[in-house]
């Protein structure tokens, strides 16, 4: 089987040869030394292939958004560095609906997805199945606008307001996507977006602001995806497990990257969902792949796959594969998913 054969099998429920497997996308770095070490080149299609990855993660935010002036899709701070999470950008101040449309939002003209199609026909000629669309971190991009205590206060003082802004927002999203799809969809296997919702303990909001203040949005992403027919994958870093019966009813078909040592997501607790949800990563990134041995990594790759299979993605527990992996691991991590040894 191709990879990408593999990867629709599972997602079908149907018999595969092995357990898919995807290695995550390494951070520069890492895939500067990854590159290195195997002799071949940092380019993500050249990384997966030596790797022997089944899906390739290649975000259409990275390809597609084509600015005049270099600046982001949502210029938060318009050129002004953020130095932490709290600062908020140019809406932190805002008070009205008013001060929200005068913002700068993305024009859709910048979009130019002729460099996306190049390189997702390179990776379907290489047999990956392609998890790609616009990122859509709307649960971020509001607390870069205002700053994240800000934020989650002005659900409380100020919730009109934050639901318009978030609303413009996942607008802008939503019409990104549909671009993407109607342009290049039919290389796209698998719509993957995301957002952190939880920290190492719990959600980032209450239960009840979640359902008020994310889900709606959340929903017609995924709706978006279902429509064009791909599957739904969502990331969300942290302890997620009190909404995961909420992400589940919007229509989601997959859950990102299974935070091992956050409260209540490990495999033994998650396997409850198995037969609801495709599984991808659950590989602790936290100890395992950086301080862990091979062995250790090889006997917890067999064990995952014997409580979370068969719809199971063996990959890292983080979406970035950083540095402090060492190439004895991510060899380990490779050739315990796939069974493929590598030269």
């Amino acid at each position: 089987m191709t990879g990408r054969e593999r990867i629709i099998a599972t997602f079908e429920r149907k018999q595969t040869d092995r357990t898919p497997f995807w290695k995550g996308n390494p951070i520069d770095e890492q895939a500067n030394k990854i590159a290195a070490h195997f002799n071949t080149t940092p380019h993500p299609l050249d990384l997966s292939e030596t790797l022997n990855d089944d899906m390739v993660w290649l975000m259409a935010d990275k390809y597609c958004w084509k600015h005049p002036d270099q600046r982001p899709f949502f210029d938060f701070r318009q050129g002004e560095a953020l130095h932490h999470l709290g600062e908020g950008g140019k809406l932190k101040d805002a008070q009205s609906i008013k001060d929200i449309e005068a913002f700068e939002w993305p024009n859709m003209q910048y979009l130019d997805f002729s460099e996306y199609r190049e390189l997702l026909l390179d990776a379907r000629a290489r047999g990956f199945a392609v998890a790609g669309g616009f990122w859509s971190p709307f649960f971020h991009n509001m607390s870069d606008f205002l700053g994240m205590e800000n934020y989650f206060i002005k659900m409380y003082t100020h919730p009109e307001l934050v639901a318009y802004l978030t609303n413009k927002m996942v607008e802008c999203y939503l019409e990104a996507n549909r671009l993407c799809f109607e342009a290049v969809g039919d290389l796209i296997d698998i719509f993957f977006f995301g957002n952190d919702f939880g920290t190492q303990n719990d959600l980032l909001v209450s239960p009840e602001a979640f359902d008020t203040f994310v889900l709606p949005y959340f929903k017609q992403l995924v709706d978006l995806g279902n429509h064009y027919g791909k599957y739904v994958m969502l990331h969300s870093c942290g302890s997620i497990y009190r909404v995961i019966p909420k992400l589940i009813a919007t229509g989601i078909h997959a859950l990102h990257p299974l935070q091992a040592l956050a409260a209540k997501m490990s495999a033994d607790e998650l396997v409850q969902y198995k037969d609801q949800l495709i599984f991808c990563g659950a590989v602790d990134a936290q100890h395992l792949l950086p301080s862990g041995t091979p062995e250790e990594i090889h006997r917890t790759i067999r064990q995952l796959k014997e409580k979370l299979g068969p719809g199971f993605i063996v990959s890292p527990s983080h979406e970035a594969l950083m540095t402090d992996v060492s190439m004895a691991n991510v060899t380990a991590l490779s050739e315990a998913a796939t069974g493929i040894l590598l030269s």
